[in-house]
């Protein structure tokens, strides 16, 4: 009977164990969901991600063929009157994200090879399936477009990190010196990076484009 009880109390504590660890797992998730951008539908007064924070949306209807997007003190899309799907006004507003973080990445990295002679053979934005920023062997660099949704400061730490790899190919001493020496600041949108990363993704684009 001894035996008995003392694997009931193991089973008992092995179960509260798995009781906690599901119960922080469920709380992280919750705390992750909360951070996540939700858009039930582009209309005049929604609020979309960009550059760190969330802006006002106006959606305004016109006469033209097209959607046009722009930026004035929020995101302003003017579509066209037949337009009726959320799926299209998604979809271009994307397209613009991905134009502007291409825009962005080109002007950093102008900088830093004016500044330090840092060029890459190539640059390319692009949807990543990991990280925020690549450097091939070959000097070529890729940057996640979700980048977008961080401000410019994340932007330019990770094309900065990135093309510091052209002088240093590992993450070692000298890389870090030689990153701190090119931004020395780039502590803080780090940091930045590293707390908010799972809050930068794309979803809201997505399920609107489910509709």
């Amino acid at each position: 009977m001894a035996l008995a009880t003392d694997d009931e109390e193991e089973i008992d504590a092995f179960l509260r164990r798995k009781r906690r660890w599901l119960f922080n797992a469920v709380r992280e998730l919750e705390a992750r969901a909360a951070t996540r951008p939700v858009v039930s539908r582009f209309a005049t007064g929604s609020k979309v991600p960009y550059r760190g924070r969330m802006v006002r949306l106006t959606v305004r209807r016109h006469d033209g063929p097209h959607i046009e997007i722009s930026y004035r003190r929020g995101l302003v899309v003017d579509v066209p009157s037949w337009v009726r799907t959320d799926s299209a006004i998604a979809t271009e507003i994307a397209v613009w994200l991905k134009q502007r973080v291409r825009r962005d990445v080109r002007e950093i990295a102008s900088v830093y090879q004016t500044k330090f002679d840092l060029r890459p053979r190539s640059i390319r934005v692009a949807d990543m399936r990991g990280g925020w920023g690549s450097c091939g062997p070959s000097g070529s660099l890729t940057v996640s477009w979700l980048l977008i949704f961080a401000p410019r400061s994340v932007l330019e730490y990770v094309v900065a990190h990135e093309l510091a790899h052209l002088k240093h190919r590992s993450h070692g001493r000298a890389f870090w010196s030689y990153l701190r020496s090119i931004m020395p600041s780039y502590e803080k949108p780090k940091a930045w990076l590293e707390v908010h990363q799972s809050s930068l993704n794309a979803d809201f684009l997505r399920k609107a484009n489910l509709r």
